[in-house]
C-alpha cells in the first residue's frame, strides 16, 4: 500500500494546497494530511478551525484522512506507516528548501518525498498571503477553498 504524509501547518489550507492534494489521489492509496502543531508559531486560524477546513474540502474523498502531529514529520511517518512525504513545490526558492528537507528525510529514514509542481493558476497562493489579504479585507475567497470562506 502506498500511503503519503502531506505535512503543513495549514493556516489556512488554500487552492495550491488542494490542487496538490487532488493530483496526488491517483498517486497513492491513502494520502493523510497532516497538521503539524509549532507551538512557537502564532496561528491566524485555530487547530480545531484548520482541521475543519480540510475536513470539510475533502468530505468525499474517501482516499484522504485529516491528524495533527508535533516533532518530526519523519515519526509520525512511521507512526502511522507512512512511506512517502508529498510536497508542492512553486518556485525555486521552495525547491531548494524542500530538497534539505528531503534529503534529511531520506538520510534519518527510508521515506522517499514526492514533488509536484504547483499549477500555473494557484503557483502564486500561499497560505501567508491569503493571512495578509484577509488582515487587509481583501478577496480571499479567490485564493481558497469553500470551506475556508468565513467572512
Amino acid at each position: 500500500m502506498k500511503k503519503a504524509i502531506f505535512p503543513g501547518s495549514f493556516d489556512p489550507i488554500t487552492l495550491g494546497h488542494e490542487d496538490i492534494i487532488r493530483r496526488g489521489i491517483p498517486l497513492f492509496d491513502e494520502i493523510v494530511i497532516a497538521i503539524g502543531i509549532n507551538a512557537e508559531k502564532k496561528y491566524m486560524f485555530s487547530l480545531e478551525e484548520r482541521k475543519r477546513f480540510i475536513e470539510e474540502t475533502f468530505k468525499d474523498e474517501p482516499k484522504i484522512s485529516v491528524i495533527t502531529y508535533e516533532g518530526l514529520t519523519i515519526d509520525i511517518c512511521k507512526k502511522i506507516n507512512a512511506n512517502f512525504i508529498l510536497r508542492g513545490l512553486r518556485n525555486p526558492a521552495d525547491f531548494e528548501f524542500e530538497k534539505a528537507i528531503a534529503h534529511t528525510n531520506r538520510t534519518l529514514s527510508k521515506i522517499e518525498t514526492v514533488f509536484l509542481l504547483t499549477a500555473a493558476k494557484t503557483s502564486y497562493i500561499s497560505s501567508s498571503i491569503v493571512r495578509d489579504v484577509l488582515r487587509h479585507n481583501g478577496e480571499y475567497q479567490l485564493l481558497v477553498p469553500e470551506a475556508v470562506r468565513v467572512k
